[in-house]
Parts: structure tokens; C-alpha cells; sequence
């Protein structure tokens, strides 16, 4: 018997045009999949946001990706959560129309799926959303006043005693774009993600409190040949949903010094699944190197890193160009058997039509 959860991290890292998880919650089988195999899956808003849908995997933690890149790194730890009481933070810019009809979809959530939320807040400053693409495909973007986005967020967690903070920025509409026509086709890199996770990334590394994001946009018209994996998109006036869900269970975040129990750690991890080619994350960087565990005075094996060839992305960072020692399979299908494999403590060679015989050092 292992002395810990069977414990997963799936990565799909935003922005970089994944072709499982680089849309509109199309990474949510995968997730649901391993949650079965796993005692305790860790991922991230990219993985489980899906707009207007979402599903409860109660064995699931909703990390966002700073607070990810500190857990892997051992500078944090995860504390569940029965429920958190979310803040809801507006940007000013959000027309009115626009804005009531976010406000909606919160109080909906509150009479429907009996989330807590505090009173809401509106920036002082409109965000002012700037959108940007890499020479790679890959996007990113900034926000003008990133000041008002955090005292927004300040207030909510003093005043209003936020746990968790979900942000709706005002994002440029680029209806003609063709970036985003090659998305909604299922065939390009979400022009959206990259600044997303600027505004979440800013909020809990200055406030160490669960964020994720949500972008106001208008609708887009109506267009028959919408891929199905950009299609929850498509679905009404709001992304908001989902990420209200999420930020309801999200666990909270422990320093080092503050390790309790229930909580978990880098250190507990068993398994991590990334895309073959997207292997320079902070986390993954982490998480593949051996670390001394000060609370079990020994030094530990890193997870297991399970690199998806079939899951490809505008990256070209393999695992053994930064000489990762990952296990690769050509499709999460196959992940799954790896981990269903080193659950039960076998090694998945011995699963191969031919063993190799032993060799002399």
C-alpha cells in the first residue's frame, strides 16, 4: 500500500494551439477519463472550461497555471475545499448590456447550483485588453491597467471576504480576423488564452488566492460550419459559467511553512501528462527534476512524465531536447493504460509483445 493518494497532473499548457485542449473545453474527456483512473487529478481552468458547460469531477483540483508553476516547484501546497466564496470582479469597460447579462449568469448560479458569491466589483479603470501572437502561433497579450485589476481584487478579498476571485475583462472583438476564423474551424491557436492567463497570473501571485478568467465579447453570428471543438463558444452571450464552477471548489493555497493535513503536495504527485512537444513549462520543469522533501528527510524520484506525441502544439519543446525521461505515447488513450499500469506497480514495457533482456552495466 502507497502511503498517498494515487495522484495525476494533467497540463495542457493555453495559447498554444493544442489540438486536444487548445479549444473550447475539448481537453474535459481527457480530464474526466484520468479522473477515473486517478485518486486525485490536478489541472488546470484550460483543461476544464468549457464556456457555458462544465462537469463535476469531484476528485478534481481547478489549479490555476502560477499557482500550478508553485505547487510543482514545492513552493505551495493544495488545501480542498468543500466550497469557496467567489468574487466577482468586472472590468469597466463591459458595456451595460454586456455586463447585465454576466450579472445574470451569476445570480443564476447562485439560485441553480447554490454557489456562494459575495457582492460584485467594477474596475476603477477600464483593463484595456491588448491581443498578441507570437512568430510561434502561440498568443499572449497585456491589460493597460493592471493596477485597477488588482486593487479591484484587494477589495473583494477584504471587504468582501473572497476566497476565490472570477475576472470578466473586456476583450477586442476581431470578427473578421482570421486567427479567429481558424479557431472556430477547429484549426488554429485560441487568440484569447495567452492574455487570459496574464489577468489570472497577476491576481494570484500578488494575492496567493485562486483566480481564473472569463472574456466579454459580443456574440459572434451565426456560422453552420463551426468545428464541434470550438462550438461551446458558441452557445450564448458569456464564457462565465464554467470558470464560477471551477473557482467554487478550487483548492487554496498553503506556504511550505503551513503544510496541514489533507493537504497536498509536489511531492505526493505520481504521474504528470503533458503534450510531447510542449515540455518547457515551469512546471514540468519542476516537476521532472529530483527534489530534497525536507518532510520526509530523503530525497524523492520525480513523477513519472507521460509525453503525448498525438497531441501536438505550436512548440517544439520535446522532453529529451531538456533530457526529460518521459515515457511517450502516441495518444491519451495510451496514457491511460501507463497510468492504470503504474497504479497496479507494473512496468508498462512488461504490457509489449517483447521484453528486452537484462543488461551488463
Amino acid at each position: 500500500m502507497t502511503n498517498h493518494p494515487y495522484t495525476v497532473v494533467l497540463i495542457v499548457p493555453t495559447g498554444i494551439g493544442a489540438e486536444i485542449g487548445g479549444y473550447a473545453g475539448d481537453a474535459l474527456p481527457v480530464a474526466r477519463a484520468m479522473a477515473h483512473v486517478a485518486d486525485c487529478l490536478i489541472t488546470h481552468p484550460n483543461v476544464l472550461n468549457g464556456a457555458q458547460l462544465y462537469w463535476n469531477l469531484p476528485n478534481a483540483l481547478y489549479v490555476e497555471g502560477y499557482g500550478l508553476d508553485q505547487f510543482a516547484a514545492g513552493r505551495w501546497g493544495l488545501n480542498p475545499v468543500r466550497q469557496n466564496r467567489v468574487g466577482l470582479l468586472l472590468d469597466q469597460a463591459i458595456e451595460p448590456e454586456l455586463r447585465w447579462r454576466h450579472l445574470q449568469v451569476a445570480d443564476a448560479t447562485r439560485a441553480t447550483l447554490g454557489l456562494d458569491l459575495t457582492e460584485y466589483l467594477v474596475t476603477d479603470q477600464p483593463l484595456n485588453v491588448c491581443l498578441n501572437t507570437a512568430d510561434s502561433g502561440a498568443t499572449w497579450g497585456t491589460i493597460q491597467h493592471p493596477d485597477s485589476l488588482l486593487r479591484a481584487a484587494e477589495t473583494l478579498i477584504q471587504k468582501a471576504g473572497a476566497e476565490a476571485i472570477a475576472v470578466v475583462a473586456r476583450f477586442p472583438d476581431d470578427e473578421g480576423s482570421e486567427v479567429l476564423q481558424q479557431y472556430r474551424y477547429g484549426q488554429g491557436v485560441d487568440p484569447l488564452a495567452g492574455a487570459e492567463a496574464v489577468i489570472s497570473h497577476l491576481i494570484v501571485r500578488a494575492f496567493q488566492v485562486p483566480c481564473a478568467h472569463a472574456p466579454a465579447l459580443s456574440p459572434l453570428p451565426l456560422d453552420p460550419e463551426i468545428s464541434p471543438k470550438s462550438a461551446a463558444e458558441e452557445l450564448g452571450y458569456t464564457f462565465l459559467p464554467c470558470v464560477l464552477v471551477g473557482l467554487s471548489r478550487a483548492p487554496q493555497f498553503l506556504l511550505q511553512s503551513t503544510r496541514a493535513a489533507g493537504s497536498i503536495w509536489a511531492d505526493q504527485v505520481d504521474a504528470v501528462i503533458i503534450p510531447a512537444d510542449a515540455c518547457g513549462g515551469s512546471a514540468v520543469m519542476s516537476f521532472a527534476s529530483q527534489y530534497y522533501s525536507k518532510w520526509e528527510g530523503a530525497r524523492r524520484k520525480p513523477p513519472k512524465v507521460i509525453a503525448v506525441s498525438g497531441n501536438s502544439t505550436k512548440m517544439q519543446v520535446p522532453p529529451d531536447v531538456l533530457r526529460i525521461p518521459a515515457i511517450r505515447v502516441n495518444s491519451y488513450l495510451e496514457a491511460l493504460g501507463v497510468l492504470v499500469a503504474d497504479r497496479a506497480g507494473i512496468n508498462p514495457t512488461a504490457l509489449s509483445p517483447t521484453v528486452a533482456p537484462l543488461q551488463c552495466l
